[in-house]
Parts: structure tokens; C-alpha cells; sequence
């Protein structure tokens, strides 16, 4: 298949507008980072347009080195014990129902950045008591202990990412693994809380490796699933091998939801924090249809 070119339903929306405006200066303000630029996201200006970012904590580089990540690998930088407090402030300026908050790997950590995570959640909620809080966190080297830290700070949903089927985890993880990420998700839901994982297709796998995913994934009691297209970042990245057609984003939701995933989110342009507070309404309570955006008047 030819991938040099992004078929039609893969057009994103420019960055534009008041709504986008008002984010980066907020973003650039309070000094965050946010996945939304630093993975390249293709659905910036359509978030960021409508009021919403996903901040990323715990610097900008990362300690892994995935094969389909934009995020820059290498030596991070010392921790900013400052910015638990910047996050929630903007949250709050945001006036957000329903936030996320996603991290590179600091493996290099003792804790991982299990700490810095907890004291996120926790200053979101002390200063934004009615927001929903969305963590996608890494896999802590499957450190459960690590897990709890972050559990114990009472998130509103518990997201990691399995990002693909079995036999690509190696070589499209690197330091990942399937079973690993698995172990950490039913460690969550044990404790009662709601989780979420996502993937992406367009790296190679067969239809048979992406059912039997997506049966893993509801055996183990996961609620929510996201399904979108792999985009390659830059041509040292993996390569795309296949642009998936919309009706079969389609047939895997259907697919997801019959063997009892609560919610599917599946297309070409979906990614984990892609409209997540819809996606999340079934579990907290949260209304995103009267989501006050404190920059629609601005």
C-alpha cells in the first residue's frame, strides 16, 4: 500500500481562533508541557480551539524510546516541584469539568515520578474539587507498589496505553511489555477503579492480533478503549504500514462493545485524550455538555 499520502478523512483542523489563542498563552504562562505538542498531535488546534490540552508533567523528555512516539529521548531534566501547583491553577483557569494529565518515563527515578504524580492529582483536586481527573500514566516498570502511589491519590480514571498488539511490543515499545501493561491495568481495576487503554493500527498487525487485543482487553475488565490511526512522526520512526479505512474503525467499535468494553472510541484521528470527557461520562458523573469553558467569550 501506498502511505506517502494521508488519504481524505485524515484532514486536521488548523490551529486557529480565540480558543487556541488563549490556550498556548496559558500553556506557555504557567510553563507546562503538553502531549498535544510534544507527540505532534494532529488534533491540536481542534482541542485546543474548544478550551481543552493534555498537560504533561514531569518534563519533556523522556527516558524510553518508543518507535512510534514523537516525544524527545534522552537525559531529563531535575524535577519542577513547582509544577503540581501551576497544573491546577491551570485547570481552574481553563474551567475545566474533566482534565488529563499525562507524563513522559522517568525511569532514572527511584519512584518513577510516582510522587510527583500523586502531588498533581492531588493539587487539581484541592483547587478544582468538581473536575474529573484523567490520568495516562506510564508502566512503572510494572512496580505495583509505584501504581498505588498514584492510586492512592485518587484519580477519576486510571489510563495506560498497550498502543499495540502482542508481537509488536518489542520492536514498537522497546522497554515496554504486553503482559507487563496488562498486569498494571487489572491492578487498578482490582482496586475498584475505572481504566482505560488505547492502541493504534497501522503498524503491521493482522485482523486476528487485533481481536484477540481487544478480547484481552475486555477479560480483564477494562471500560473504556480507544482505537486510531498510527501516524508516523518523523521517517526514523516505524513506518506506517496501512492507512485503516473509517468502516473498519467502525467494525472494532462494534466488535469492543460486543464483547463487553464499555465504551469504544475508535477512528482514524483518536487518540487517548481525544474528547475524553465524553468518552468518560458513563463512569464520572460529569456532564461535558455544561463543561464551562472559560475561554469561549474571549
Amino acid at each position: 500500500m501506498d502511505t506517502s499520502r494521508k488519504p481524505s478523512w485524515l484532514r486536521a483542523k488548523l490551529p486557529s481562533g480565540p480558543g487556541y489563542s488563549a490556550v498556548r498563552k496559558l500553556v506557555d504562562d504557567h510553563q507546562l508541557h503538553t502531549v498535544c505538542q510534544s507527540a505532534q498531535c494532529p488534533n491540536l488546534g481542534e482541542c485546543w480551539s474548544r478550551g481543552t490540552a493534555t498537560v504533561m508533567i514531569l518534563g519533556n523528555i523522556c527516558t524510553r524510546s518508543c518507535q512510534f512516539c514523537a516525544i524527545q529521548t534522552g537525559r531529563p531534566s531535575e524535577l519542577d516541584l513547582g509544577e503540581p501547583a501551576r497544573v491546577a491553577d491551570a485547570v481552574a483557569r481553563m474551567g475545566l469539568r474533566h482534565c488529563v494529565i499525562t507524563s513522559v518515563a522517568r525511569d532514572e527515578l527511584a519512584d518513577g515520578g510516582a510522587g510527583v504524580w500523586a502531588a498533581t492529582i492531588r493539587a487539581v483536586r484541592n483547587r478544582n474539587p468538581q473536575t474529573a481527573i484523567e490520568v495516562l500514566v506510564p508502566d512503572f516498570k510494572g512496580r505495583l507498589d509505584l501504581v498505588d502511589v498514584v492510586l492512592a491519590a485518587k484519580p477519576d480514571i486510571y489510563n495506560h496505553n498497550l498502543e499495540t498488539v502482542e508481537r509488536l511490543q518489542r520492536p514498537v515499545r522497546v522497554q515496554a511489555r504486553y503482559d507487563r501493561s496488562r498486569q498494571v491495568l487489572t491492578h487498578a481495576k482490582s482496586r475498584g477503579f475505572t481504566t482505560k487503554t488505547g492502541i493504534m493500527l497501522g503498524l503491521g498487525e493482522r485482523p486476528d492480533e487485533i481481536e484477540k487485543t481487544i478480547r484481552d482487553i475486555a477479560s480483564d475488565g477494562t471500560d473504556i478503549l480507544t482505537i486510531g490511526q498510527y501516524l508516523q512522526p518523523t521517517p526514523q520512526h516505524w513506518k506506517i504500514d496501512r492507512w485503516v479505512h473509517p468502516d473498519e474503525f467502525a467494525q472494532w467499535k462494534a466488535f469492543g462493545l460486543s464483547v463487553g468494553i464499555g465504551v469504544v472510541e475508535s477512528g482514524a484521528m483518536v487518540r487517548s485524550s481525544y474528547h475524553a470527557d465524553e468518552q468518560s461520562q458513563k463512569y464520572t458523573g460529569v456532564d461535558h455538555l455544561n463543561t464551562t469553558n472559560a475561554f469561549a467569550e474571549t
